[in-house]
């Protein structure tokens, strides 16, 4: 649910504003002067710092040798099709 709010109302229900974008998912649409300047939505909680995706590392899948030579290969392969671009410099 998306609500519109003036700048006004979210600055003095402010806590309010963050309770309901936290714990409903609520986003807030914040309006001046009868436009839009601002919205406040729920964070991605799918999102990671680099921190926390470094030690999710050890848990992934990873490619046994042959996978990972195959892929090279194919790296390479594709690589060498497709023509260099042109240079500005020329």
């Amino acid at each position: 649910m998306n609500r519109t709010l003036t700048v006004t109302e979210a600055a003095r229900g402010f806590s309010d504003v963050v309770n309901r974008v936290l714990y409903r998912r609520e986003s807030a649409l914040l309006m001046r002067g009868g436009k839009p300047v601002a919205k406040i939505v729920p964070v991605d909680e799918t999102a990671k710092t680099g921190s926390e995706l470094a030690s999710l590392w050890p848990t992934l899948l990873h490619l046994d040798l042959k996978e990972a030579e195959a892929f090279a290969h194919d790296i390479e392969r594709a690589r060498t099709s497709l023509p260099l671009p042109a240079s500005k410099w020329d």
